[in-house]
């Protein structure tokens, strides 16, 4: 019983998130009555002819509204795949999905020109807070904009701790920082 609650919920949750995102983002493969299994596809590849923004951008940006990204370009290339739980609530499942509609009015403002196509908040995120704090800020949409894009992260922020890097770049020198011994202190006595 328990796992066949699970899953009605795992799969009502997907649904529930596609349908308040169909209006601004087309949905991949829906079945014949127009749902989905417990997991969907959010086709952002149009954003690429339209703004330059690529799931990537979308993917960072997300960091800035406290969320870890969705797979990326799987199994669609410049797609975003969003597999949400059954043990997520309804007020979480609106919190992505008010990022996620934010994010798109974000993608619409490059798109109109109202941001910069190259220099605005999904192209530079995401925004640790030794940026957004700052002296000196270079970026043409404000510093809230950045940081504070919808109204509950005032309350509830998440910092990254890092910006954007080159992702190849850093998956061929991954260089850690943080803690420990050097990797030959956990080599055995011969």
């Amino acid at each position: 019983k328990g796992l066949t609650k699970a899953s009605v919920h795992a799969i009502l949750n997907a649904n529930y998130m596609a349908s308040r995102l169909s209006e601004d983002y087309e949905i991949l493969y829906k079945g014949e009555n127009g749902t989905v299994a417990h997991e969907f596809i959010l086709d952002v590849r149009p954003f690429k002819d339209s703004a330059n923004i690529e799931a990537e951008d979308i993917a960072k940006r997300l960091i800035d509204y406290g969320y870890h990204a969705p797979t990326m370009s799987w199994p669609v290339t410049g797609t975003l795949m969003v597999e949400p739980t059954e043990s997520e609530s309804k007020d979480e499942l609106d919190r992505f999905c008010d990022a996620m509609i934010a994010i798109r009015k974000e993608i619409a403002m490059v798109e109109s020109g109202q941001l910069d196509p190259v220099n605005n908040p999904l192209k530079n995120a995401p925004h640790t807070q030794d940026v957004v704090m700052a002296e000196k800020w270079e970026h043409p949409y404000s510093r809230e904009m950045a940081a504070f894009p919808i109204g509950y992260l005032k309350d509830f922020k998440f910092w990254p701790t890092t910006s954007r890097v080159d992702n190849v770049f850093g998956d061929r020198n991954l260089q850690t920082t943080l803690c420990c011994d050097d990797i030959s202190a956990y080599a055995q006595a011969e």
